[in-house]
């Protein structure tokens, strides 16, 4: 099984003339992604790696039967080519656009209000089901099919946890990056409560960074309501000052709230192991197999 994307899920590419749409089109192509058609206003009739152009996400999705998206756009055009995936009733939008402003997100998710459309970004790697698809800049040959959720505010930490997961023999079933920005789609525990009814998620990785409460609140999330599926935690930031901002535009101390020990807390206190240092991400989850006595089921080599 698989969460969110699976090998049948049709796919648009918005912004797909651009340069960057073009080179990670290619990548997902040849990892199995299938995309079925590209939008570019203005640029209908063109081809990209054998993808038919549309001037819009409506005259794609009627062309192609397409239900998911993935956007490749400027920041100043990042929020109403999300809002013409939903308009368009996509099942699924992934923004990888960074810089986008907060005030146009806001009015994204109001706009989403009560729609079907599930968000993924923006400022996020985007997502990966191992051997099957992946929507975004998530290198692919790193993942080995497998057992273990990864779910991350940061792309690189997403690509670090589970390449460190292969190397220690644990596959990996679906790979979300949620994005570090305020205002984003998916979060913890949208992402949670998905790898809870997969019966092949057999674990998970949860990244978090400094900023926000989101890594709280999904910690008593786990607690109440997924006591049974083992998960890691790592925290980004530890050193870092009250006041500014580490690297995503969520990364930022303020109010004495949202610091990297009170989220290492709220974890440890509903039994969440977290790694002491980003090496040590594969390792723990390797000892809390064990604990739990699953090791053998989640290796798989």
């Amino acid at each position: 099984m698989s969460i969110i994307l699976n090998k049948d899920t049709k796919v648009i590419v918005q912004g797909i003339t651009g340069k960057t749409a073009m080179f990670h089109t290619k990548q997902m192509l040849e990892y199995g992604t299938k995309i079925v058609a590209g939008v570019t206003p203005g640029k209908a009739g063109q081809v990209v790696e054998g993808v038919p152009v549309f001037n819009t996400v409506q005259d794609a999705v009627e062309a192609t039967g397409a239900t998911a998206s993935v956007v490749f756009v400027p920041p100043r055009f990042a929020a109403d080519s999300i809002m013409e995936g939903v308009e368009a009733g996509l099942d699924l939008v992934v923004c990888i656009t960074e810089h986008v402003p907060v005030e146009d997100m806001i009015k994204v998710r109001a706009y989403m209000a009560g729609k079907k459309t599930r968000l993924i970004g923006p400022n996020c790697p985007g997502i990966l089901t191992v051997d099957e698809a992946k929507l975004g800049i998530i290198p692919g040959y790193i993942y080995k099919k497998g057992h273990v959720g990864v779910i991350s505010r940061s792309g690189t930490l997403t690509y670090e946890a589970s390449f460190q997961l292969s190397q220690a023999g644990l596959g990996q079933t679906t790979a979300v990056g949620i994005g570090g920005d305020p205002v984003k789609g998916t979060d913890f525990i949208d992402a949670l409560k998905l790898f809870k009814d997969d019966d092949d998620t057999l674990a998970l990785i949860m990244i978090g960074e400094i900023g926000g409460t989101a890594e709280e609140d999904a910690a008593k999330w786990i607690a109440e309501n997924m006591p049974n599926k083992p998960v890691v935690g790592f925290i980004a930031g530890t050193q870092a000052p009250p006041g500014k901002r580490m690297g995503h535009a969520g990364a930022i101390i303020a109010g004495g709230k949202g610091t990297a020990a009170d989220k290492i807390k709220a974890l440890n206190a509903v039994g969440i192991p977290v790694a002491e240092n980003v090496a040590q991400i594969g390792e723990t989850m390797v000892k809390l197999l064990k604990e739990k006595g699953i090791y053998d089921k989640c290796h798989t080599c």
